[in-house]
């Protein structure tokens, strides 16, 4: 056990009626007052925002970013402890994952019922959370969730209401709380850490562009006419769209505009199977395969490369190396679908 920070930044977990709804207005030392501390741990608590989590942006991620590495630079720190909103908790975990170069882990968790709910959900999962930080190592960063402990790669919000809100829809969780320990069932692929990025005075728009029956690039022009240096495409199937999207990918890509493919499907690879507008004409076009991470993660990936280069070619690289194809076999079709 040992000395854990729990840096506090607002959602369902800080959140109090407002007379119409639910917001987030608890300091981090109400929140902590909450839960139960697990035996030998010490705790103290950096009141970093209190908002609810669809509100953040990019400056805010960053902020959270720097704060860990601040907060990891004192060598009697054990591991951190992040309360975050459960609707983007996904998208800042996995970018402090992206830069996470330390045995020492970040643990992020969160509530679906507020602050005061007499039944809420924010207690167990806060003692879960420290207890995580406090006996782990070399996880990475970590969702500590309704007694499971999921990689931050590829976890994604699942349930918008339920006490079980979070899991990877292509992969097993990493362990499992309960009767006062963490049992891990497995260590995640990481690839290795990338620098941790600078405060920009303009931080570069990202945007997704959903495919549907009937849809046209019309929007993902407009990103690219807005100013877009980057896109995620969420796609259908295993990653298809229209010979219209593949020559609007072809025009954003030849300006040096970074386009992401993902799939709206929940579960699986992104992969070159179809023409005609599918995965293999898109990727052709410049689009790069996101592998089983989805749009939140996918746009994150996007954001980070943007942030560590400004040659489009060095923007690719940085993004293929933080969607970890070099660790991955999602990069190539299933047997079964490659013609003798």
């Amino acid at each position: 056990m040992g000395r854990v920070v729990v840096i506090s930044t607002g959602g369902t977990i800080a959140s109090r009626w407002q007379g119409s709804g639910f917001a987030a207005d608890a300091h981090g030392e109400e929140v902590m007052a909450t839960a139960a501390v697990p035996d030998g741990v010490t705790v103290e608590v950096v009141d970093l925002f209190s908002v609810n989590s669809p509100r953040l942006t990019t400056a805010h991620q960053l902020t959270l970013l720097r704060t860990v590495h601040e907060v990891l630079a004192d060598p009697g720190v054990d591991g951190i402890v992040v309360t975050h909103g459960t609707d983007t908790l996904e998208e800042s975990a996995f970018l402090v994952d992206l830069h996470h170069d330390d045995p020492r882990p970040v643990v992020f968790t969160g509530a679906q019922l507020p602050l005061d709910a007499a039944d809420g959900d924010g207690p167990d999962n806060l003692h879960d959370a420290l207890l995580t930080a406090a006996t782990t190592r070399g996880l990475g960063v970590l969702v500590a969730f309704h007694g499971k402990v999921h990689s931050a790669r590829g976890t994604v919000k699942t349930q918008t209401l339920a006490a079980d809100a979070f899991a990877d829809p292509s992969g097993a969780r990493i362990g499992n709380i309960g009767f006062g320990r963490v049992s891990v069932l497995r260590h995640p692929q990481r690839p290795a850490a990338l620098a941790l990025p600078g405060m920009p005075d303009a931080l570069p728009r990202v945007d997704m562009v959903m495919h549907h029956c009937d849809a046209d690039p019309l929007l993902l022009d407009a990103a690219v006419n807005a100013g877009a240096q980057g896109i995620v495409l969420v796609a259908t199937g295993a990653g298809n769209a229209t010979p219209d999207f593949v020559e609007a990918v072809a025009s954003a890509t030849s300006r040096g505009v970074l386009v992401a493919l993902t799939t709206r499907v929940q579960a699986g690879p992104v992969t070159e199977i179809y023409t005609h507008g599918g995965a293999v004409d898109l990727v052709a076009a410049g689009a790069v395969k996101t592998g089983t991470l989805r749009a939140g993660q996918a746009r994150i990936a996007v954001l980070t490369a943007l942030l560590a280069a400004t040659d489009p070619r060095e923007r690719e690289r940085v993004l293929r190396h933080a969607l970890g194809e070099a660790m991955s076999a999602d990069a190539d079709p299933p047997a079964e679908l490659v013609p003798a």
